[in-house]
């Protein structure tokens, strides 16, 4: 058997050895006359004397030998007495057993699968059966067969089974019928299926290519897709041309859907200076919301402090520190009106101030909170501040919702407990998640919203950060003197360069900024290698896994993480029969890989080796090493700093290799050293604040290995990633 050949295997199902219940990734043995393979795959609702044809590719797994990976299958209800009585005894139908099993297919033969389907009163006068129980054995049965039909009507348009159940857990028993009356359902938001699958279908049900149902859904797609881009709203000049554009259809035909869109409030359309923008809903009302709070809290400002003069002068001598006048600035609007945006760069004070305001603000006995959008960033946040700071997520007590939605239990019936909240690493917070911070803050709390708006902005929807300072609404302290101890340092230095457009200093040989000049993207490769695991360790005492990161702008190509990381894990943590490794999606994990959580994840339990607490949650942007891998259990035990965490085969989906991320992962993360690969490829990634976003990431050392012209190129490309949004208009606006 050739590895990667398709094979067709057909029999009956011997025992169900493992079965995910929220993914159906299901491990089963099929008997196949005397002998029995196992098989490994999505195989939804699935039982024991099931007769099931399997088309997959053979693969020999170190600790279960050979198995059938199946991409696909297709089942059939026993009709022996024989597989009835095994089907119905493994569990197929909830509250029947063996014992309950053996009596009905007596009683009934061969046609007791039909009888308990479609005729639940006569099994009711079996003994011990009541007519409700009878009712639910049917009902039961009845969805066993609307998803198997489901998963045959799907599969033939080439919908896997992981999809095919998602869209039954949503729609349920009705799926099939809201598919043939709109096909478009299917790309809705929430689904993984494509608008072109859908247009298979809608086509090979007669529906005419300019059809209100298909330019309505094609209306919302496109708002959806740039959504993932990060806009929260579309002029509406360019929703209908790229509609049009799209769906190859008349324009008047896009624009008269439209407006039956606005009109039953499928979409919202607001004018901000005289120019017609169109929402989708729940992002319109985040952004509606956070505006009217934000002015709320401007009109409604807390009590202020009236010696706040003098608390400023008394927390400089504890501290013995000597504020410039912009810092108190910003510690005088916190004291005096409770809302404050602060910016700055590195090396301008940032921290210095805010632990003046802490520190004020505990002496007057006021909680203060202290919050951030990841992981990483909290975590730093505790350390330049000495108080305990959380994910934004975590203050808030996320819980998630069935389709893997996120609620938060802190919200304007359970708001947060405290006289100040402190937000920091505004760029990097989306509009939903600001809405819910404003919803949850407490009337009168005063509001500290710190972060650095020349960043890149958040991964989600919106521009928050940005939109506040830009209204010129909300009072804004932006720190820009670097501070003589920062002077020092030309990675500070050159951070403030690049904001300015200014090239950085790239001929220095004796500070903390390095240049390496290099055009071959293959001798930049090999020489970014050298750097992580000889060079580096060897002059400044690095850890070459922990301490060092290469950053790229991208994904894609030589120097893109993807190619990087298989070469850096080859020279940092090379194969060794003293390391296990298992492979999980075609991705092989080795003890001692440093990977990172690409997606929060609330459900994954941790332990800090420091203290014993034991806590729940690994978030975005987290980088681990992995300590030990569990082949039988398929378990892998991963350090983030002081947690250590269990990951399960459901859980490792959301890691990749991390010995190189891009610089947009890194966001949130400070690291001792970086090293940054610029040759230049997609005009896209390169631009100025993606490279201050990376400088801006190092600590102590950087590295850039490429050209000056592609350092050049990203100096003066300051057409930032253009976004979309409202809440700046909004603000403005009376």
């Amino acid at each position: 058997m050739t590895q990667d050949e398709m094979y067709e295997v057909c029999g009956t199902v011997e025992r169900i050895v493992y079965r995910n219940e929220e993914n159906e990734y299901t491990v089963l043995e099929i008997g196949l006359g005397d002998d029995t393979i196992t098989a490994v795959g999505i195989m939804p609702m699935v039982y024991e004397g099931e007769e099931l044809k399997l088309i997959g590719t053979f693969t020999s797994h170190s600790t279960y030998g050979q198995q059938l990976s199946v991409s696909a299958f297709e089942r059939s209800v026993p009709t022996s007495v024989l597989g009835i009585l095994k089907y119905l005894s493994g569990g197929a139908i909830k509250g029947i057993g063996p014992s309950t099993a053996a009596r009905l297919v007596k009683e009934f033969g061969e046609n007791t699968l039909e009888i308990l389907e479609n005729d639940p009163e006569r099994v009711s006068r079996l003994k011990g059966i009541s007519l409700e129980k009878a009712k639910s054995f049917s009902e039961q049965l009845k969805a066993n067969t609307s998803i198997r039909e489901l998963l045959a009507y799907l599969g033939a348009f080439g919908i896997d089974a992981q999809d095919a159940i998602a869209l039954w857990k949503k729609f349920g028993s009705d799926t099939i019928q809201i598919i043939e009356d709109n096909p478009y359902f299917l790309c809705t938001e929430g689904s993984n299926i494509s608008f072109e699958t859908a247009d298979i279908i809608a086509n090979k049900k007669n529906f005419a290519p300019d059809s209100n149902v298909r330019i309505r859904a094609g209306l919302a797609y496109v708002l959806r897709h740039n959504r993932r881009s990060g806009h929260t709203c579309l002029p509406q000049d360019k929703l209908t041309s790229k509609t049009a554009e799209f769906l190859q259809v008349e324009l008047v035909c896009v624009q008269s859907a439209l407006e039956g869109m606005i009109n039953d409030g499928t979409l919202v359309r607001d004018i901000f200076r005289d120019w017609e923008f169109i929402f989708l809903p729940d992002l319109y009302q985040s952004e509606s919301y956070a505006c009217a709070r934000m002015k709320m809290l401007l009109r409604f400002p807390v009590a202020p402090m009236s010696n706040a003069k003098e608390l400023i002068e008394d927390v400089e001598k504890r501290m013995g520190i000597a504020y410039a006048e912009l810092q108190k600035e910003a510690i005088m609007q916190a004291l005096q009106k409770g809302l404050l945006v602060l910016t700055g760069g590195p090396g301008t004070g940032k921290t210095t101030t805010l632990n003046a305001i802490i520190s004020i603000l505990k002496s007057k006995g006021q909680t203060v909170l202290l919050a951030a959008p990841t992981g990483r960033a909290a975590q730093r946040m505790s350390e330049l501040t000495g108080c305990e700071a959380k994910t934004l997520h975590r203050l808030l007590e996320v819980q998630y919702t069935k389709d893997d939605r996120p609620e938060f239990k802190k919200n304007e019936m359970n708001m947060l407990n405290c006289d100040a909240l402190i937000v920091d690493e505004l760029s990097m917070v989306d509009s939903l998640l600001f809405e819910s911070v404003l919803r949850a803050l407490p009337l009168g709390c005063r509001i500290i919203l710190v972060g650095d708006s020349d960043q890149l902005p958040s991964v989600g929807a919106g521009n928050v950060l940005a939109d506040l300072v830009a209204s010129q609404v909300i009072p804004v302290v932006a720190l820009k003197e670097i501070f003589r101890q920062s002077q020092e340092s030309l990675i500070v230095t050159n951070a403030h360069k690049i904001v300015g457009g200014v090239m950085p200093e790239l001929t220095v040989k004796d500070n903390d900024f390095f240049f390496l000049p290099c055009s071959n993207p293959t001798q930049a490769r090999d020489l970014i290698i050298s750097l992580c695991s000889e060079r580096l360790p060897r002059s400044y005492q690095l850890s070459p896994v922990s301490d060092i990161q290469v950053l790229c702008p991208g994904r894609k190509g030589i120097l893109g993480t993807q190619e990087l990381n298989v070469h850096l894990r080859e020279a940092l943590n090379p194969p060794s029969k003293k390391k296990d490794e298992i492979t999980f999606n075609f991705q092989t994990y080795r003890t001692g890989d440093k990977v990172m959580q690409v997606k929060n994840n609330y459900n994954i339990t941790w332990v800090k080796e420091s203290t014993g607490e034991y806590g729940e949650g690994v978030f975005n942007g987290d980088i681990g090493i992995i300590q030990a891998i569990d082949k039988v259990s398929k378990r892998m035990q991963i350090k983030f700093d002081d947690r250590v965490a269990v990951y399960d085969s459901d859980c490792v989906s959301d890691l990749e290799l991390s010995y190189a991320c891009t610089v947009h992962k890194s966001q949130g993360n400070e690291f001792e050293a970086v090293v940054m690969p610029l040759i230049k490829n997609s005009p896209y990634l390169f631009y100025r604040n993606l490279l201050y976003t990376g400088v801006t990431r190092a600590k102590k050392l950087l590295i850039m290995v490429g050209n000056r012209e592609t350092v050049e190129h990203m100096v003066n490309n300051n057409v930032r990633t253009l976004r979309y949004s409202g809440l700046r208009w909004m603000l403005e606006r009376e």
